[in-house]
């Protein structure tokens, strides 16, 4: 297995998305004026600047603006998940927890919304935006609770539902989400700088879009209910909230064109893009041939792997005549229909679907890893695998099927490695960064080598 090279194309990928430096690539000051990817702000105009965010790496962003502006904020408040704190001098950091948003996600949007509500036309707003946001930044609709709304998210998460689908009825139980903070903030000027961690970088997608004019609307979000049958075990007031909206009953979420939103600037500061360009960098020095497979990669984990594997495949076959080492890159956020009752997230049941795909074939490894550090609820970032990965757990007495099937990719990882002496998982504690998952296969040239039979008792049944 080819773990050291794995380990350190993601690592070259997670410095290139590291939000310091790209709040710091986008915002600058010089004397009074205040460059936001370009665009000029005259500081001379404005009695207060205010500094709001949420998210995983959101942290590591106020750091670049308290280095910026300095004396020039007058107050400020974020939220980050726990854990994922780094030193601040001005704003106040309020943890909180994800996926699924808690009392303190809460009450600290509520100071939040208690800071906006002070802001007049002389206030600058910076708004400091990266994943995770939309569970820490949290205020329920009216008629909605805290509870209501952890068991609408656990719900969707559950089934399978993709980001945009997830965020499409979050937008929709919220005060806060959904263009709800922009028009909080309004008359006030507002520049979000947001570390995108969606496909496709959709304003009113990532961090559900509390500064963007939203293009989902409550008919959307209660198709969303009906996709995934989820209409007898929502909460009843979460159904009821959704059907007024499509009644009209009360107000969708702002579009485009509300006045509001003029006095506001979105602006996309790092992606998985730059990720991924910076390990096709770190690849080629490693004496790889590096190829972009997708930065689109989404749907079930298992079929991703399945996919991801007929690429490596056909490579492995095609090189017995090219023999150049490959890397293929790819990058995106797929999701887990979960069916089972074991521990895991989505990196790593697709490193473990990836190695039954790859099983017994040697010169194919991968990596599978959210950029976050933390793969689902657990303290995994992923795995790294290769062919010989389930015919080791086979000899090990481990089913990897097993596992699989019940959704427990973290459980199997962590056995493996204590039985094995390996170590496939990967480790990194939060990254302080966070723009969607990174999956990096390393293919070789298979003519010198000979595929591994399975034991008796194992296979890919």
């Amino acid at each position: 297995m080819m773990r050291t090279e794995l380990i350190e194309i993601y690592r070259s990928a997670l410095k290139a998305a590291d939000p310091y430096h790209a709040v710091m690539n986008h915002l600058s000051l010089s004397g009074d004026i205040l460059y936001a990817a370009g665009v000029e702000y005259d500081l001379k105009a404005f009695r207060r600047v205010v500094v709001i965010g949420a998210g995983k790496g959101t942290s590591l962003m106020a750091q670049a603006a308290e280095e910026i502006l300095n004396d020039r904020i007058d107050e400020g408040i974020i939220i980050i998940k726990y854990a994922h704190a780094r030193p601040l001098h001005k704003i106040v950091q309020r943890e909180a927890a994800h996926p699924l948003p808690d009392e303190a996600g809460l009450h600290a949007t509520a100071e939040i919304r208690e800071l906006l509500k002070k802001a007049g036309e002389e206030t600058l707003v910076l708004c400091l935006l990266s994943g995770g946001a939309s569970s820490l930044l949290v205020a329920p609709a009216e008629g909605i609770t805290l509870d209501h709304k952890r068991a609408l998210t656990d719900l969707l998460l559950s089934a399978g539902a993709d980001i945009d689908e997830l965020n499409a009825v979050r937008k929709h139980v919220s005060a806060v989400k959904g263009g709800g903070l922009a028009e909080l903030a309004y008359p006030a000027t507002t520049i979000t700088m947001i570390l995108s961690d969606v496909i496709g970088d959709k304003l009113d997608v990532i961090a559900s879009g509390p500064t963007a004019p939203d293009s989902t609307s409550f008919r959307d979000a209660l198709h969303v209910i009906h996709k995934y049958s989820l209409e007898g075990k929502i909460p009843s007031s979460v159904f009821s909230l959704l059907h007024l909206g499509v009644a009209g009953v009360i107000p969708d979420t702002p579009k485009s064109g509300a006045v509001f939103f003029q006095k506001v600037r979105n602006i996309i500061v790092g992606s998985i893009r730059q990720s991924v360009e910076a390990a096709r960098v770190r690849t080629a020095e490693l004496g790889f041939e590096p190829q972009l497979l997708t930065l689109e990669l989404q749907g079930e984990a298992q079929d991703a792997a399945r996919f991801l594997a007929s690429k490596a495949l056909e490579m492995r076959s095609a090189m017995i005549a090219r023999g150049s080492p490959r890397c293929v890159l790819a990058g995106g956020e797929t999701t887990v229909t979960v069916r089972g009752t074991g521990k895991g997230g989505r990196s790593q049941e697709l490193a473990l679907a990836f190695a039954l795909e790859i099983a017994g074939r040697e010169g194919i490894s991968l990596l599978s890893a959210g950029t976050d550090g933390t793969d689902g609820p657990t303290d995994a970032a992923g795995a790294v695998v290769d062919g010989i990965t389930a015919p080791k757990a086979w000899e090990l007495g481990m089913n990897p099927q097993e596992y699989l099937a019940n959704n427990d990719s973290y459980t199997f990882f962590q056995k493996f490695d204590e039985l094995s002496g390996e170590n496939t998982h990967i480790m990194t504690g939060p990254t302080g960064t966070n723009v969607m998952d990174l999956q990096i296969m390393l293919v070789e040239n298979p003519a010198s080598r000979r595929d591994i039979r399975f034991p008796s008792s194992g296979g890919k049944g």
